[in-house]
């Protein structure tokens, strides 16, 4: 374990919503969680358990009812620029191009436009979107679509890339193509990731380390470290090694080894 200053530090945070009728739903619980730079962190759990609303709090997107959390040592209170954000659909604006879509942040942020043009052509190259720079989304695949947004959510050079289950509506053989291509990205670019995902072999096949969350209220009842070897391949997920990892993260959800 490093011995580095986590750059993500959650402590005791819980969030309550309040319903028209005026009922409270206690979403997350006591939740705290602590992310080293460069580390790949998934976090998964049944449907409803908080996840998104981790990330969205994280993000600077939603309050918290309590408890405290920290980026890089100071709280977050709102939408800051040292985030990346990247959504179940790439969201890309579909009367901007490939290279204008991917430009939007420095936009936003009003960041020198000729200093990130340079930078958004490097991010298309890391993305694999060589030659596509003036293409439509229309124009794209899936896949294509969220490598943009990939390399969107990481032109302003964010301190972490928060992502929101990015793949849950590819087809299969294209989700294990953006793993590939996601861990590609990873190791090139060094970012810290916290992804949040309903697949277990995703989340042990891209992460350091997996954190396990309970059904609403949202708990963290198990952290995995994952200690399998980089870089990775998809014939690890036959290993042994690995369906260790996933029968101990389904024991802890109640799946008793049932189909993700």
């Amino acid at each position: 374990m490093s011995m580095s200053e986590p750059i993500v530090d959650i402590r005791n945070l819980s969030k309550q919503f309040t319903s028209h009728d005026g009922g409270l739903t206690l979403a997350l619980d006591r939740v705290s969680l602590q992310i080293e730079p460069g580390q790949f962190v998934s976090v998964v759990g049944p449907s409803g358990c908080g996840k998104s609303t981790l990330l969205a709090i994280l993000a600077g997107v939603m309050d918290r009812s309590d408890g405290q959390v920290l980026l890089r040592g100071a709280e977050v209170k709102g939408p800051r620029r040292d985030v990346g954000v990247m959504f179940q659909e790439a969201l890309l604006l579909p009367y901007r191009t490939v290279l204008q879509n991917i430009m939007l942040p420095a936009i936003i942020h009003r960041l020198p436009q000729a200093e990130y043009l340079e930078r958004a052509k490097q991010l298309i190259k890391l993305v694999q979107l060589e030659g596509f720079n003036d293409r439509y989304p229309s124009e794209l695949s899936g896949g294509m679509q969220q490598r943009a947004a990939i390399a969107r959510g990481l032109l302003h050079d964010p301190a972490i890339l928060l992502m929101d289950e990015p793949f849950g509506a590819l087809d299969a053989m294209t989700r294990e193509q953006m793993n590939l291509d996601l861990l590609d990205i990873w190791s090139a670019a060094r970012k810290t990731v916290m992804l949040i995902t309903h697949s277990i072999s995703e989340a042990v096949f891209l992460s350091d380390r997996v954190i396990v969350m309970s059904p609403r209220p949202g708990r963290i009842v198990d952290t995995l470290d994952i200690d399998l070897p980089r870089p990775r391949s998809l014939a690890m997920m036959a290993t042994p090694e690995f369906g260790a990892y996933a029968e101990r993260i389904r024991a802890r959800l109640g799946l008793r080894g049932s189909a993700e």
